[in-house]
């Protein structure tokens, strides 16, 4: 993990803090949920003990590509390649987040993140214990256009950084920034479990890449946080694993191997029967 999530981790407490003063003057919101909250940190807590580790194995991995380049868009650029950096990197974590949306067995790695029914700086530390396992191949490009490991692990830690504030209910609109970045506004919608919030708001820091690649919506009605079949545990462990094991009984049940394969790999809530639909399926019920 990056020194910068290290470092930062001070401000962090201060702000949720803060976040947690202001809750209690804002009875209107959600705010927060003490056994809710100690699970977020708990998740927090695992992630970086799992890190530790898995970005040894992907910096390893960067190395490996970097040492097999294809350009190198840094001696091309000079100081403009972290500009191009940022962008590619940006372009990398949308089709990360959005494919672990869409396939379900990546899901399962991601579920626990918005696993939480309220919305509020500690949902940004309730972290995925996989997806540091999932999410290296995403960034392969990037060390093969040249970018030596150092400056990928940095922009990443910086996006996560970013993506820390937009965990609130605090902040409202923020006018032109709306536009192209993201903001807590458009990132409550993603957490939202809302019909026609359902895989939406994908990006990063950008929000851009949602609008190009048409996953991009408002925040215009009251957002409903949570899962579309909400968890009732406060186990950081079943918090982390309970999609694998639906994905279990699913399969077991399942009539063939199409639709064995399909309770793996298709979209979540994907059924063979049609007793289940994805996000997409129910969505065109509201067209």
């Amino acid at each position: 993990m990056s020194n910068l999530i290290l470092y930062s981790i001070p401000a962090f407490v201060v702000l949720l803090l803060l976040e947690l003063a202001w809750s209690r003057r804002h009875p209107e919101f959600k705010g927060y949920e003490t056994k809710d909250t100690y699970a977020s940190l708990s998740m927090g807590l695992l992630n970086v003990i799992i890190n530790a580790f898995t970005k040894l194995l992907s910096l390893a991995f960067f190395v490996l590509l970097y040492e097999h380049k294809v350009v190198d868009l840094v001696a091309i650029l000079g100081p403009w390649s972290w500009l191009a950096l940022f962008f590619i990197e940006d372009h990398s974590y949308y089709w990360f987040h959005r494919i672990h949306h869409e396939v379900r067995l990546l899901w399962a790695c991601h579920v626990n993140h918005h696993s939480s029914q309220h919305y509020n700086l500690s949902t940004a530390l309730r972290q995925p214990l996989l997806t540091p396992f999932t999410g290296p191949v995403f960034w392969a490009p990037l060390p093969l256009l040249g970018f030596p490991p150092y400056m990928i692990l940095t922009a990443q830690a910086i996006s996560l950084l970013y993506q820390f504030w937009l965990h609130t209910e605090a902040i409202d609109r923020l006018g032109i920034l709306e536009e192209f970045m993201n903001t807590p506004s458009h990132h409550r919608v993603h957490h939202g479990k809302n019909v026609r919030y359902l895989d939406k708001n994908h990006g990063g820091v950008l929000i851009i890449w949602d609008r190009l690649f048409g996953t991009f919506a408002r925040e215009t009605e009251p957002v409903r946080y949570g899962l579309t079949t909400d968890i009732t545990t406060f186990n950081p462990l079943r918090i982390g694993f309970h999609e694998f094991a639906a994905i279990g009984r699913d399969v077991a049940r399942a009539p063939g191997i199409g639709a064995k394969l399909g309770y793996v790999f298709a979209p979540p809530g994907w059924s063979h029967d049609g007793s289940s639909k994805t996000a997409g399926q129910l969505q065109r019920t509201l067209l």
